[in-house]
């Protein structure tokens, strides 16, 4: 329940909002000339009001509210006006002098543009900051529109009323509250302003009154952590409740009088329950957490003595409670409620006669004895623990109940008269609010309702003995305080408070009564028409430089629900929209430079409305009159954007011109021309942004020929600093070119710098879910924009090193060339020397990428040395290639320089292989060479797995008679290697290495005449023994030939199996056939490079087992095709 005067759902309005909305009323681009007539037939309807006055008084609103655009003069044009404040403003350059070598200038228009965007976003205008303690202009009241001025006679019934309630007080005063009676009389002495005669008077009439009845409200809630009483671990609970009369029995019945019991949840009663009787709730079945809510009403007969007694049981019978209950109340004449509830139901249940114990009785789960005098006087809800009946008796757990007690007859003049208990609330409640208001200052605008203790005191008495729920206490103090707030100013705050509170407490409770609901919609109203009329008269009562003011009118709008902030917004951005449509068609035919630079500065500013509207939370869904204002801009934008396209490039010129190639400062390692590149790529990237196209189709056509133009501009820059760098004169002797260094850097800084500025020119695709996404065309441009860059830096990365290469070369040629006697330390101490001393030239002028790619450069170069120094020296000792080996290790760490060089991933891969496995050769006797030329073969793996073929095997040896068998079985997509398009293959079967099997010769299997799915069947066996077929790099070959009559045969795959794996060698062949084991499938494939690196190395030997070796394995070659 809160003021329905308008349709918008938000609750709020931030602080920031209103300013915006003030500095758009007073904005220049909402300005519009003072003969324009701004009377508008249409307005959006936001009132859903009771009276008729409502649209009238928007309508008010709106035409105040243009009225002053027309005539307020815009602050930034009066900001504009005022000398210049500051010698570190920007200078606007004049408009429409963009020409060719200029790009200098063009970019500072171009930056101003962006700098006005961000003064929009920016912090208040000066004055609101220098006037923002200042204190709120006094708001308008109206004595008259306060409540109805009580006659003498109504005065004093309600000083009486309130006696009354002083006098009669029950209950348990709070800590907060008065308890001093006389206290209380005299502050409604003061009050109500009576003399000591007229106030002897009134207490004289209350006290000869009637005392009033009293009533105790108690809802029993629920219970929590009861006895379990029942085998299946629980309980089935009820409550039994009464009250305890101080003489220690239970109140008879009147002799006619009819009793009426309800023990279901929201059932109706005819009237109040006698006190007399005995209530019960509902059972609960299986719960040790019974929920009850059940409500009930006694009559209290002595307040100081009664008490209230509940009971709890375990229903374990099927008596219905309902009928125990009625037979109870029918007993007469029981005395002592010594033997508690149990035994009155036992007696009910033999219709008062005693009897027999019965089998099924209850169980006792605790009771509660609560005095009536305990009870507080605004009510409690709160957790009792349960007591037990005896000290014998075992009880535990809890019962929320919720107490209050009231009064059901008061006699004094207003209840005599009708009037209720809400009405003389309303009264007595104004009457302390008006006394208490005027102890404050007389124009005091921020008082929040502060009642002092003895109000609080009375009304809190008044509220429980007229039975008020909280609901109502809630609607009574809105409807006093927005009534008394028209007559004199209250804190905004403190009735927002209190619609809140009244908010809360309507989704709790149940409606009003209709008269209660009339009345709060009467203050609704009342109140609504009162803010409105505050609201034709804005700029008088909350001016937007004034920041108290400003936070009253956020308060008041949260208070009557006017959208006050989407109201103005919607009307100025239409005014703009319409003035800029006739403007757009008049410059549209004369689309020259100079207006499309005034035509894309007007746009960037209408984008920047229509992204703040997007970006408010709560806002309405329909669109804004600027949502298709772009389409007319769209050739000026195309202009502009081609004029940019120009500009950069001139601009990226001017800057390598006057660039020397040197790091700016102490701080940087890039030149001034990289630094120039990086802010126009930035101003661009932040230029569409700003622009934030609509339309996803024109969008991305614009966004991309933006991202070429950008790519192209960096590509340009690039080939700009590779002519510039070959115009610099080279010192003599120098290794290190700093122009180089300084050129990669720059190239370094561009790469990063062209790419964040792509990033930012991505363009909505229009398709869900795809935010955060580059769309294609932008990300195929980043991509080959980075390749691009990324190999200019290699580039130049290669121009840098390469004069270090004969350097680097002379040094490794000193380390092959030192005599054994030299320890390996000094024999590469030259080169370790001149690496170190080039590379903290080189970490001191490089940044970090580059640095790694210098180091990956340097790296490759110095095993390319050793390669090369390694060719070049045959048939030399082993301690040579040990040198190089340790020369290779001690690079190694060199280069990773403890984790901050190279990882180590990259420095052990490439070239670094070759070269450590030639090492690790030439370090190996010429057998143990040939045993790794098969043992790369068992390692080679087929890439491409179905290229050459396969061919099928099946091996084991026999023990007993110390030989391998091999069977042949079948090959099966082998090369064509004939002009019919197949072939025809035979196998060659040998063992190796040969030194480890010198008596066995190879074998071969029938030719199959044209076919690629050859199939053999045929058994081979070796004499050899299993201690051979053990030995390092053992394998039985395959090699795969296709037969050719009038020419040599063709080579057409090979295989290797290693023996050590072969049933019987590497266990005892157990049972079975030859022919038992499971085939073996082998891919063919070629010889690779890391296996005829070891044929290599044999064939730089001399010994004649080594050159036995290659002669027959390059008759083997001669048949073997190059791989295709």
């Amino acid at each position: 329940m809160t003021p329905a005067v308008g349709t918008s759902e938000q609750r709020g309005t931030p602080q920031s909002l209103l300013r915006v909305a003030s500095d758009l009323i007073i904005g220049d681009s909402m300005a519009t000339p003072a003969n324009e007539q701004v009377a508008r037939p249409e307005v959006v309807a936001v009132l859903s009001a009771r009276r008729p006055t409502t649209m009238s008084t928007l309508l008010e609103i709106k035409s105040s509210v243009l009225r002053q655009v027309q005539v307020c003069p815009s602050f930034r044009r009066r900001t504009e006006e005022e000398p210049a404040s500051s010698s570190t403003e920007v200078q606007e350059p004049a408009a429409g002098a963009w020409k060719p070598g200029d790009g200098v200038e063009f970019f500072a228009q171009m930056r101003l543009i962006l700098k006005k965007v961000e003064s929009r976003q920016g912090l208040p205008c000066p004055e609101v900051l220098l006037r923002s303690s200042s204190p709120a202009p006094t708001e308008p009241v109206d004595p008259s529109r306060g409540l109805r001025a009580l006659t003498q006679e109504e005065v004093e019934m309600l000083y009486e009323e309130a006696l009354y309630t002083v006098l009669y007080r029950a209950g348990t005063m709070g800590p907060d509250q008065v308890d001093d009676q006389g206290a209380l009389l005299s502050y409604l002495q003061q009050v109500f302003g009576t003399s000591p005669e007229q106030h002897a008077e009134a207490m004289e009439r209350v006290k000869k009154a009637k005392a009033p009845t009293y009533a105790l409200k108690v809802s029993v809630m629920r219970a929590k952590n009861l006895l379990a009483k029942d085998p299946n671990g629980f309980s089935d609970p009820y409550c039994m409740l009464g009250i305890l009369p101080a003489s220690g029995t239970l109140r008879e019945p009147g002799p006619h009088k009819e009793q009426r019991f309800s023990f279901r949840k929201g059932s109706k009663r005819g009237g109040p329950l006698p006190a007399k009787c005995i209530q019960v709730t509902e059972v609960k079945s299986s719960t040790l957490n019974p929920v009850w809510k059940e409500h009930f009403l006694f009559e209290i007969e002595d307040v100081s003595t009664d008490q209230l007694h509940l009971d709890i049981w375990d229903h374990d019978d099927d008596v219905s409670l309902v009928e125990a209950c009625r037979k109870l109340n029918e007993v007469i004449g029981l005395k002592g409620m010594s033997r508690y509830f149990k035994q009155i139901v036992k007696s009910a249940r033999t219709n008062g006669t005693a009897g027999p114990t019965e089998d099924h009785t209850d169980d006792f789960l605790g009771c509660l004895n609560i005095p009536i005098r305990e009870v507080p006087v605004a009510g409690e809800d709160r957790w009792f623990k349960l007591e037990p009946r005896s000290s014998a008796s075992r009880v535990q757990g809890d019962c929320q109940l919720v107490l209050k007690l009231i009064t059901t007859q008061r006699d004094t003049s207003m209840s005599q008269r009708g009037r209720s208990g809400f009405l003389s609330y309303l009264l007595l409640l104004s009457r302390l609010l008006q006394f208490e208001h005027q102890a404050e200052e007389p124009n005091s605008s921020s008082w929040r309702g502060e009642l002092s203790g003895p109000a609080a005191t009375v009304l809190c008495l008044h509220g429980a003995q007229s039975n008020l729920s909280a609901l109502q206490l809630a609607v009574l103090h809105w409807q006093v305080s927005s009534r008394h707030h028209q007559t004199r100013t209250l804190d905004y705050g403190y009735l927002l408070g209190l619609l809140e509170d009244m908010q809360a407490h309507w989704e709790e409770a149940a409606s009003l009564p209709q008269e209660q609901e009339e009345g709060l919609a009467d203050s609704f109203s009342a109140f609504s028409e009162f803010g409105l009329r505050l609201l034709r008269q804005l700029r008088d009562y909350f001016p937007a430089t004034n920041s108290t003011a400003v936070y009253r009118l956020e308060l008041l709008l949260n208070i009557i629900k006017i959208d006050f902030f989407t109201l103005t917004f919607r009307q100025l951005e239409r005014l703009v929209a319409e003035e800029v449509w006739v403007l757009t068609e008049e410059l549209s035919p004369k689309m020259t430079l100079e207006v499309a630079s005034g035509l894309f500065e007007l746009y960037l500013t209408l984008a920047d409305i229509q992204c703040f509207w997007s970006s408010i939370p709560g806002r309405d869904s329909r669109s804004l009159a600027l949502a298709g204002i772009h389409a007319p801009f769209l050739p000026a934008v195309k202009l502009w954007l081609q004029v940019l396209r120009d500009q950069a490039r001139w601009r990226l010129q001017g800057a390598v011109d006057v660039d020397t190639l040197e790091p700016m400062d102490s701080s940087s390692k890039h030149s001034s021309s990289a630094a120039t590149a990086s802010l126009c790529f930035s101003h661009i990237q932040e230029l569409w942004a700003r622009l934030a196209w609509p339309d996803p189709a024109q969008a991305q056509g614009l966004g991309t020929q933006l991202s070429q133009d950008l790519c192209e501009a960096a590509l340009f820059y690039t080939e700009l600093l590779r002519k510039k760098v070959d115009t610099q004169p080279g010192a003599a002797g120098e290794a290190v070119s700093e122009p180089l260094c300084v050129v990669l850097n720059d190239v370094e800084l561009l790469r990063k710098a062209a790419g964040q500025a792509l990033r930012g020119l991505a363009w909505p695709e229009g398709a869900p879910g795809l935010e955060g996404v580059l769309p294609r065309p932008l990300l195929s441009c980043m991509q080959a924009l980075d390749e691009d860059l990324q190999r200019e830096a290699r580039t130049v990365t290669a121009h840098l090193t390469s004069k270090m290469v004969g350097d680097i070369r002379k040094y490794v040629q000193h380390i092959s060339l030192s005599p054994d006697s030299i320890q390996n330390e000094e024999a590469m101490a030259p080169l370790l020397k001149y690496l170190d001393e080039k590379l903290a030239l080189l970490n001191a002028s490089l940044v970090k990428e580059n640095l790694s790619r210098v180091l990956e450069a340097l790296w490759e170069l110095l095993l390319q040395a050793i390669l090369q120094a390694l060719g070049a020296n045959r048939d030399v000792s082993a301690d040579f290639y040990g040198r190089f080996h340790f020369t290779l290790e001690a690079l190694v760490n060199f280069f990773h320089a403890e984790g901050q060089g190279l990882p180590l991933e990259s420095l052990r891969d490439g070239s670094y292989k070759r070269l450590e496995e030639e090492l690790r050769l030439h370090q190996c006797s010429t057998r143990e060479c040939i045993e790794q030329y098969y043992l790369d073969k068992l390692k080679q793996r087929s890439l491409e797995h179905n290229r050459f073929g396969r061919l099928s095997v099946r091996c084991h040896y026999e023990a007993a008679e110390q030989r391998l068998v091999v069977e042949v079985l079948h090959a099966a997509d082998l090369l064509p290697l004939d002009a019919n398009g197949l072939s025809d293959p035979f196998v060659i079967v040998e063992l190796g290495p040969p030194h480890l099997f010198p008596l066995v010769r190879s074998q071969r299997t029938q030719v199959k005449s044209r076919t690629l799915h050859p199939v053999y069947d045929e058994l081979f066996y070796f004499s050899v023994p299993a201690e051979a077929c053990r030995r390092r790099g053992a394998c039985v070959l395959f090699t795969v030939m296709d037969h050719d009559w009038l020419s040599t045969n063709d080579f057409a795959g090979e295989a290797a199996l290693g023996l050590g794996s072969i049933g019987g060698v590497a266990r005892p062949q157990v049972g079975g056939s030859a022919r038992a084991g499971q085939p073996v499938t082998l891919h063919l494939r070629r010889p690779r490079a890391q296996v005829r690196s070891a044929l290599r190395m044999l064939e730089g030997r001399n010994n004649k087992e080594a050159q036995e070796f290659v002669k027959r394995l390059k008759e083997l070659e001669k048949y073997m095709e190059a791989d295709p």
